[in-house]
């Protein structure tokens, strides 16, 4: 038997019932020589009162509380806990999933340093299925929630897959604390929550870690059951499974924010193959010079390049623009945003491409957002143009090296 020991990851807000259960899966189907750490994230449904009685009772429970005045999300308090862990291993768990027997067997056995062993989801068809999660509904709550039947198809299911492990990454995943900390852990660019999951996966990549998901390790997971969809699921007289509510309004909101600040780090959008691999685009160092830009346009084009360069008329346009953005990221702006007067941009720039945003159509837009697979596929040192884009190129030099180790935990970018 592998005698190494797991901390798992929890933190929760207003998710008690949730928690409960996923606490009853681990004790139950793996024991008590695991760590639990959780963090309650400034709850009011009696989460912190349950946490401590349980924390009386089983010594192997680690507590934090985040007293508030308002949340500070996973991004955050995933690496608050990964710090307050025992254990050499951590594994990144969610408060809404059932952890089935033997998963941490299953995961130790693939875990080395340098991997990364994501567990495989079994979930009620919420959510569009997938080649890398099992679609099986063994109910949507924790009051209907079927055990036994779950228990029953692992059972039947485990070892009847010719390959045991696939390449890609989704939670539960764990890892040696020490790998964790090495690349930095979560990037707060992204708190309290939303791609920074996605951020760390691409630098696990480039950080030239292994990822692995093991078929044999399951959790049954209830899935979005903290901000995304905080009212739950119901079921109609059909059998049919949906959700309460619409996805709220905060979450949708911070889902804006971070997938704009995603686009700023790394200059794409999310990409990652049918099993949840990332696929990581090169990183360029690109400046746009954009001709009649107005603030609509400017809120468009500003994350997808290093350096937005605008004629003086947009003056006003820019600072507006900048009072009003400011507080969505932890970029600088001013850093962000210019007037480009009549220097010369090719000296500070590797790749400068120039517009009049007049011009711009939502079909051609689509060259901005797809820019680093155009350079990657066709790009060369000189000038070229496509459709209304002219382009100064004199390196083609990627960067996306520089975005492995969280620099903004070490207080080296503002």
């Amino acid at each position: 038997m592998d005698d190494r020991v797991i901390s798992f990851i929890q933190p929760s807000r207003n998710n008690l019932k949730y928690l409960k259960w996923s606490y009853n899966s681990i004790r139950k189907n793996l024991g008590y020589r695991h760590e639990i750490c959780w963090a309650d994230d400034f709850s009011d449904d009696g989460t912190w009162e349950w946490m401590n009685e349980i924390a009386e009772k089983d010594n192997n429970v680690k507590i934090h509380r985040n007293e508030g005045p308002t949340r500070l999300g996973h991004t955050i308090l995933y690496d608050t806990l990964v710090g307050m862990a025992s254990n050499d291993i951590v594994m990144i768990y969610h408060a809404d999933m059932y952890a089935c027997p033997n998963l941490d067997t299953e995961m130790l056995k693939h875990l080395e340093r340098g991997k990364v062993v994501s567990a495989t989801r079994i979930e009620p068809p919420l959510h569009p299925d997938g080649p890398e999660k099992i679609l099986k509904d063994f109910g949507i709550e924790p009051e209907e929630f079927d055990e036994q039947g779950l228990l029953d198809f692992v059972s039947d299911f485990v070892g009847t897959r010719e390959d045991e492990t696939t390449r890609g990454i989704f939670a539960p995943w764990a890892i040696y604390k020490d790998d964790f900390l090495a690349i930095g852990g979560h990037d707060p660019l992204y708190a309290p929550q939303s791609k920074e999951d996605s951020d760390i996966f691409n630098r696990f990549v480039l950080a030239g870690y292994e990822l692995i998901q093991t078929w044999k390790g399951l959790v049954y997971h209830m899935t979005c059951r903290g901000s995304r969809f905080k009212d739950g699921a119901l079921r109609n007289p059909a059998g049919q499974v949906f959700m309460k509510g619409r996805e709220s309004s905060e979450w949708l909101a911070q889902n804006l924010r971070s997938t704009r600040n995603f686009i700023r780090k790394w200059g794409h959008m999310v990409k990652h193959d049918e099993l949840m691999y990332p696929i990581i685009p090169p990183k360029y160092d690109v400046g746009f010079k954009a001709y009649n830009c107005d603030i609509n346009m400017l809120r468009e084009l500003e994350p997808w390049c290093s350096v937005i360069y605008l004629d003086s008329r947009a003056s006003d346009d820019m600072t507006k623009y900048r009072n009003e953005e400011n507080s969505n990221t932890l970029y600088d702006l001013h850093e962000r945003i210019k007037l480009h007067g009549t220097v010369d941009l090719t000296k500070y720039h590797d790749i400068i491409v120039e517009f009049d945003c007049q011009k711009l159509t939502p079909q051609n837009f689509q060259t901005l957002v797809n820019l680093s697979d155009i350079l990657k596929e066709s790009g060369e040192v000189g000038e070229m143009e496509l459709e209304i884009f002219k382009f100064y190129i004199t390196s083609l030099d990627s960067y996306d090296g520089e975005l492995v180790i969280n620099k903004r935990l070490m207080g080296e970018v503002k």
